[in-house]
């Protein structure tokens, strides 16, 4: 890193709504990319915000998420989320043959076929909201449970170890100074009982997604047990863990903003136009997440990176470059179609987007169809928002028809 710059310190901890975190709009604003000190982890690293920059990140060889698995590296969590087997930390060609095989268990096809089943837990849950009456809560009725309903249910696991599984993957999110251990733990946990789930399915084949990874094949290629079990724990992870906070987000969004509202109830056939937009604008995350370390000398956006430096990209920034997205705080579902990065970019791209997008349309599809009149019973400014993890979501949304 260049001599005699000082580090930004980022706790990255804003939480005040849906608005975007000032201090990433100020990185934004810089002339070249910054050096930024996290939370955790031993040094610094450089944060690129803009979009091009960001693509060139994650897709330029020189820059290696398998290279930090070794290193205490710059974070928001005192653990570290990922495993260091995870597919989140492989460079090609190996990220790329498990892309491979894993992909086959989310085809679109795959996915098509499990809309009727997300369909029916959505009117399940919702039904049970109805019961509950005026001034049930959103969030525990249908953002929480739908997305971890719909991984569990999926991968095959008993609804008696569902309560378990939700609190260790919480366990992994917590930012908290004193969350290591249990973090850890709950890691190690959760790995554990995939590889028996996996054991349990080479026994006895199911029609479920850890059957379908078992089944995977490319020529004589197959994924081993460990493999499986690391891909299932980082599936579930970002398969509940994203859908929950954005189906509340989007919610949140629509109870606000009264003119998108009136869209998707007047035209419910624009739903994906409006989600796909809305999504681009969401800072569903805080700060950062996993980032890369140079494997050699790059100069980007002016700035040189020196070989063993660590680099982390902003999603949230890139999708409000306004060299992309003309006006990028507008939320304006006519705008011309430019793929985002609310998924990720590049061979790290999230495999399970077809299942995401298939919950959200569900939820909240089925979420106006039921209830046309939905409003918030509440101020915007009651609604209390998540402070503790890395996510940014409503705890509560209690709402009215």
């Amino acid at each position: 890193m260049t001599p005699g710059d000082e580090a930004i310190t980022c706790p990255f901890d804003f939480s005040e709504g849906l608005d975007f975190d000032p201090s990433l709009a100020a990185l934004m604003d810089r002339d070249a990319i910054a050096r930024i000190r996290l939370p955790y982890g031993d040094g610094d690293a450089w944060l690129v915000t803009g979009f091009d920059g960001v693509q060139k990140v994650t897709t330029d060889h020189r820059f290696s998420r398998a290279a930090i698995v070794d290193h205490d590296y710059p974070r928001l969590t005192p653990e570290p989320i990922v495993s260091t087997e995870s597919i989140n930390v492989m460079d090609p060609p190996y990220s790329s043959r498990l892309r491979r095989l894993a992909s086959q268990a989310f085809t679109q096809r795959q996915v098509d076929g499990m809309r009727g089943r997300i369909t029916r837990l959505a009117d399940t849950l919702l039904d049970e909201m109805a019961a509950q009456g005026p001034g049930a809560d959103l969030v525990r009725h249908l953002s929480d449970p739908l997305p971890q309903h719909t991984i569990f249910d999926f991968f095959g696991i008993p609804r008696d170890d569902w309560a378990r599984m939700r609190q260790n993957l919480q366990h992994l999110l917590a930012t908290g100074p004193d969350s290591r251990e249990t973090a850890s733990a709950a890691k190690a946990e959760l790995r554990a009982y995939f590889v028996d789930m996996v054991e349990q399915r080479r026994r006895t084949p199911r029609n479920d997604l850890i059957g379908a990874l078992v089944a995977a094949k490319v020529g004589e290629d197959t994924l081993d047990d460990q493999e499986i079990a690391v891909m299932a724990l980082t599936l579930t992870l970002s398969g509940q863990d994203t859908a929950t906070c954005q189906i509340s987000n989007i919610a949140y969004l629509l109870l606000t903003r009264p003119e998108l509202m009136k869209r998707l109830t007047s035209r419910p056939e624009d739903l994906p136009a409006v989600l796909n937009e809305m999504l681009r604008v969401i800072p569903f995350r805080k700060g950062v997440g996993i980032p890369r370390l140079a494997l050699e000398d790059v100069e980007l956006d002016g700035v040189q990176i020196r070989k063993g430096d660590f680099v982390h990209v902003s999603y949230l920034t890139a999708n409000r470059d306004p060299e992309r997205y003309p006006n990028p705080d507008l939320i304006d579902p006519d705008r011309p179609a430019l793929p985002h990065m609310t998924f990720g970019w590049g061979g790290h791209r999230c495999i399970g987007v077809p299942l995401a997008m298939a919950e959200l349309e569900v939820a909240v599809g089925r979420l106006l169809e039921r209830f046309p009149e939905l409003r918030l019973a509440v101020s915007a400014e009651e609604v209390r928002w998540d402070k503790g993890t890395i996510r940014r979501f409503p705890i509560e949304l209690p709402v009215t028809w």
